[in-house]
């Protein structure tokens, strides 16, 4: 079975930095597309970063410049550092992975395999 889990959310106060992660289980790591999406209450979900089997990264416009995506295929772990965070960027983050897909943020949040999530706070 498939298992995302992910780490590192917290609270942090506004300019400061997270860093998340994701161990994927059972799953063809380095063959898949992964990246992450979020979401803060009475809002849609957003696709934040993504990474390509080649480290192809793409980001939401939202995050470009603050946030970086990387994996480490040898761990199974997929990371996204967030710096210079925002009270905007409150919401509950996840991991997804699927494989023969676009890699692509707006995708994210369609992808087949999902984490259970860990909350961001950032207050100003």
């Amino acid at each position: 079975q498939v298992q995302l889990v992910e780490s590192g959310g917290g609270s942090v106060q506004a300019g400061g930095s997270l860093r998340l992660s994701c161990v994927v289980s059972e799953y063809t790591f380095s063959r898949a597309c992964v990246g992450w999406f979020r979401q803060a209450p009475g809002k849609p979900r957003e696709g934040v970063a993504a990474v390509d089997v080649d480290d192809t990264t793409a980001y939401a416009d939202s995050v470009q410049g603050r946030f970086i995506i990387s994996r480490d295929n040898a761990k199974n772990t997929l990371y996204l550092q967030m710096n210079s965070l925002k009270p905007d960027d409150t919401a509950m983050y996840y991991c997804a992975a699927d494989g023969g897909v676009y890699c692509y943020t707006d995708y994210i949040k369609e992808f087949k395999y999902r984490g259970q999530g860990t909350q961001v706070t950032v207050s100003s």
